[in-house]
């Protein structure tokens, strides 16, 4: 499989933006996204494949740009969609299916058909669980950053708080991944990328 170069990736990024505020937004995450992945990876010692952790770092909220207004205005209420339009926009450019499932399996610590019913998501119904070592660690290290806090990064206990409103099993898979991939050094990644070490809730 052919995995494109971040060099690939941010020219598909910088196509799809609706403006350059939206392409800061998004790309400066997916970049800081992949910092975090690349020093679990070295502090742990994952055996993953490097190039697709990184690459599925750089794509995986590339769907946002299509919730995007013409007027830069993004569209909150079907936030939960990102991914399958990711998914949608990487088949449509050609990238293989494994590429395409970091976009779609990456939300949250998994979004399973219980939950899309249960909650009454605006998703196909289906499992968009992460299932390989290299998924996993993609939706792992997306838990310590929001484009909505994009001067900050959260710790481990800040995201266990956050994912708790949606039951006490997210809180378990979270601890889950934590147990696998380790806990990252927030005041390392803070020096490296500049984002502020956030506050524990």
């Amino acid at each position: 499989m052919s995995i494109p170069s971040p060099e690939e990736i941010r020219a598909l990024h910088e196509k799809w933006a609706p403006t350059p505020e939206a392409f800061r937004s998004v790309h400066t995450h997916c970049e800081i996204v992949w910092r975090i992945a690349e020093h679990l990876i070295e502090s742990a010692g994952l055996d993953v494949d490097f190039e697709l952790v990184r690459a599925g770092c750089l794509l995986h909220d590339i769907g946002v740009y299509r919730l995007y207004s013409d007027d830069g205005v993004l569209d909150h209420k079907n936030y939960i969609r990102h991914g399958v339009l990711g998914h949608e926009l990487l088949e449509q450019a050609g990238l293989p299916e494994t590429l395409r499932r970091f976009c779609s399996h990456h939300t949250g610590v998994g979004v399973t058909r219980e939950d899309i019913e249960r909650q009454g998501l605006p998703l196909p119904p289906g499992d968009y669980v992460a299932v390989s070592p290299e998924e996993q660690l993609v939706m792992y290290a997306d838990k310590f950053h929001s484009k909505s806090r994009p001067s900050s990064l959260l710790t481990p206990d800040e995201y266990a708080a956050h994912v708790r409103r949606f039951g006490e099993e997210k809180v378990a898979a979270f601890q889950e991944l934590r147990e696998t991939f380790g806990d990252p050094d927030l005041g390392l990644l803070t020096a490296s990328t500049g984002v502020l070490e956030g506050r524990a809730a």
